[in-house]
Order: C-alpha cells, then sequence, then structure tokens
C-alpha cells in the first residue's frame, strides 16, 4: 500500500505530454527527439497555464523532449528537475528499426483495454508499461504530500496511466493527450483519481 493512503492532504500530480519535437529517425526507436519552436512555445505556455498553482518541482522522462520540455517550464516557474527513467515512453523491441511494424496495433490493443499482456517482440507488455507508470507516480506522490507537482512524459506512459489506474470523477473525462496538455490527479485513500484536465489555448 502507498505510504500516502494514511494521508488527508494527497499530493496533485499534474500530468503533461512533452512539446511538439522534431525526430531524427523516421523509424519506431528509443530516440528521444528535440523540441521544435513551436514546442517550446507549448512549454512556456504549459508555465503559463501554471502559475498560481505553486508547482513545487517538476519531474520527466530521461528523452530530450521531455527533458526541454520540462526545462523550459520549469526555469518560468522557479523550480527544479528531476528526471526518472520510470517515465520514458513504452519500449518498442526488436522492430525499434522496423518501419513495417506492430507496435501501433498493439498499443490500440491495450488502450482498448482488450489485451494489455499483448507484447511486440523483446518490448514491454501494456501491463508493464502500467505498472511502471505506477511505481514512479506513486513514489512522486509519497514524497509531496498535500503539494502540487508537474509531471512531464509521453502520450503513451499517459495515456496507459489513465486508462488503467486512475478513477474519474464526476464530469471529467480523459481527452486525447495534445502536445502540453495535462491532467490533474490525486493518489486517495482509495487509490488514483483524474479530477481534472487541461488543453493547450
Amino acid at each position: 500500500m502507498s505510504a500516502v493512503s494514511g494521508l488527508h492532504c494527497p499530493a496533485t500530480v499534474l500530468l503533461a505530454r512533452h512539446g511538439e519535437a522534431a525526430y531524427e529517425a523516421t523509424t519506431w526507436s528509443g530516440e528521444g527527439g528535440s523540441l521544435t519552436l513551436t514546442g517550446r512555445a507549448q512549454a512556456a505556455a504549459l508555465a503559463d497555464r501554471l502559475h498560481g498553482r505553486r508547482v513545487l518541482h517538476v519531474y520527466c522522462s530521461t528523452m530530450a523532449r521531455a527533458v526541454q520540455t520540462a526545462e523550459i517550464a520549469a526555469a518560468k516557474l522557479g523550480v527544479g528537475v528531476t528526471t526518472r527513467i520510470g517515465l520514458q515512453e513504452f519500449s518498442f523491441g526488436s522492430f525499434a528499426q522496423d518501419e513495417d511494424n506492430p507496435v501501433t496495433k498493439t498499443f490500440a490493443r491495450w488502450l482498448d483495454g482488450n489485451d494489455l499482456a499483448a507484447r511486440v517482440d523483446g518490448g514491454e507488455s501494456g501491463e508493464e508499461v502500467v505498472e511502471r507508470a505506477n511505481a514512479v507516480l506513486a513514489e512522486i506522490a509519497d514524497a509531496h504530500s498535500g503539494e502540487t507537482v508537474l509531471v512531464v512524459a509521453h502520450g503513451g506512459i499517459l495515456s496507459l496511466a489513465i486508462r488503467n489506474l486512475l478513477t474519474f470523477e464526476s464530469g471529467v473525462r480523459p481527452q486525447r493527450f495534445a502536445n502540453c496538455a495535462y491532467a490533474e490527479t490525486e493518489l486517495r485513500s482509495d487509490g488514483w483519481r483524474l479530477t481534472g484536465w487541461s488543453d493547450p489555448e
């Protein structure tokens, strides 16, 4: 059981996708990408939307597009950044350099909730992605009881986490994770809750 479960003041964890990025590789790979000018503007605008929220710290994936987004947002918010390997996008396995691969179809099966056990050869299953997302997010929440933190990661892992870990508050539904959109979540005694959603303006 998470250490936060017995506390009355859960952390508010804002889950944001990185800004628009350009990629050197055209295949499915672990390449980190780099923010475009639009992506940099999106990261700055994300910070502007969070002013007044008293964000204490920013956590992010180790992939370049997430780190760059986090650094831009954190600089405007006046807080620090910590990278976490567990927030990386899911692994593409042996199909990482294959132009014609089953990753998209496998991801669709995960999102449909039909087969989280499915995996591409050499890659993670949906269950494993959700498990590592839950582990790192719960650790972050436990460290920030009663505080607000920003987590910058990737559309795939965040979408899976929201659909498989969170209960949705009345009237709140997940949307497509646009660049620098963020979901507002809390880890309460009865589990994760999706309490709000913010798309870029």
